[in-house]
């Protein structure tokens, strides 16, 4: 019988994860994409962030200093997590190739069915949310200097001569601001987009195995050597599953503890830039924006890493519904060992202190209101 559900292929959701990587000039072995790649690890990765660093030293005034800082603190993160996780690209590609093994165990209408209109749905609409809020946040930052009053930056930054020395010399710098911000905003993708959509991926090939797992002796008139062999098969699948657990700890130890500073920062200083700062409407309109990008950044990381421990969980349950009465003592003793394997809490913590979850997400939003309850008070 033909099923009318289509095949999990989790490499169809990474395609544009590895399309951020070759614009990027990164696994590529042609020459000119190689040099592409040498110019914007200099110019971009980490000349970007080192001139707006030091833009902000040069600046006199408080305000200037607060408008700078949010995307300063934003690119100098880009940068960090962009080299992380180059660091960690072939341990990204161990994880991609053990999914791509769990996708063949989803042999079922039931599990091909529950893959396709939640788990891809979710995850592709996850990077495809990410491009839409980056890409606003740009076009707004990009309105306020080109609608705004006088000859300013894109933002408060540092060059090695007069940007206001000629006109031409003016445009050149805030073309290089733009030209930067908009790769660095294709880093951001690639940075950003992984945590949530891998995990997503995870906790969705982790709810398929809890349906063969409940499934287990029920299928009509199963001879228990079948049952035996379904039961070594779903182990290792949750040995995979757990395998790629530590490779995802080993992949976000420092780059998601990374996002949870920048996020922490940046939430707290937009606001001080709404209530304080924004000059006109295109100011405001950018923070905004800004704002709800950096909520964007970090809440579906964490709502999936929330979601990877609670369907972990439910395995333990799932184990225990399956049709074991009847079986042999020997299959009896493996379930219940492999039930006390599931019980452990599994979490995935960013440099070994926070656990990317919901709680942390909801600890940030506390500190992000308890710094505009301050400065709503010093505004009064």
């Amino acid at each position: 019988m033909e099923l009318s559900s289509p095949v999990v292929r989790t490499e169809d959701i990474y395609k544009t994860y590895w399309l951020y990587w070759r614009l990027l000039g990164v696994e590529s072995r042609q020459p000119i994409l190689n040099a592409l790649d040498v110019l914007i690890t200099i110019f971009v990765t980490f000349w970007y962030p080192i001139h707006l660093i030091a833009g902000l030293f040069f600046e006199s005034k408080l305000g200037d200093v607060c408008k700078g800082l949010p995307i300063t603190a934003a690119c100098f993160f880009a940068s960090f997590k962009f080299v992380c996780f180059r660091w960690k690209l072939q341990e990204i590609k161990e994880i991609e190739a053990l999914l791509l093994e769990l996708d063949q165990r989803a042999l079922t209408e039931q599990e091909r069915a529950y893959f396709d209109r939640n788990t891809q749905r979710e995850a592709n609409f996850v990077w495809k949310s990410f491009i839409v809020a980056y890409g606003l946040s740009n076009a707004a930052a990009i309105a306020s200097v080109l609608f705004g009053k006088g000859h300013k930056l894109l933002y408060p930054a540092w060059f090695p001569y007069d940007v206001q020395a000629t006109e031409q010399i003016y445009w050149l710098s805030v073309a290089y601001q733009i030209a930067g911000v908009s790769i660095q905003i294709v880093q951001n993708l690639a940075n950003d987009s992984y945590p949530p959509m891998t995990f997503c991926v995870v906790a969705g090939h982790v709810r398929l195995l809890s349906m063969r797992l409940s499934r287990m002796g029920y299928e009509g008139k199963t001879a228990k050597q079948t049952v035996v062999r379904e039961l070594v098969e779903n182990i290792e699948d949750h040995r995979k599953l757990m395998k790629i657990v530590e490779l995802l700890r080993s992949t976000m130890h420092l780059s998601q503890l990374g996002q949870f500073i920048s996020s922490g920062i940046n939430i707290s200083i937009t606001l001080v830039n709404i209530l304080f700062f924004a000059e006109n409407n295109f100011a405001m309109t950018y923070y905004g924006v800004y704002f709800v990008a950096m909520l964007l950044e970090l809440f579906p990381c964490c709502y999936y890493g929330t979601l990877i421990s609670v369907e972990l969980h439910r395995l333990t349950d799932s184990i225990f519904s399956s049709n074991w009465v009847g079986m042999e003592r020997g299959y009896c003793r493996t379930l219940l060992i492999f039930m006390q394997l599931t019980l452990a809490k599994v979490e995935i913590r960013a440099g070994g202190m926070i656990g990317i979850g919901l709680n942390a997400f909801f600890a940030t939003i506390r500190m992000a209101y308890s710094f505009f309850t301050l400065a709503m008070s010093l505004r009064k």
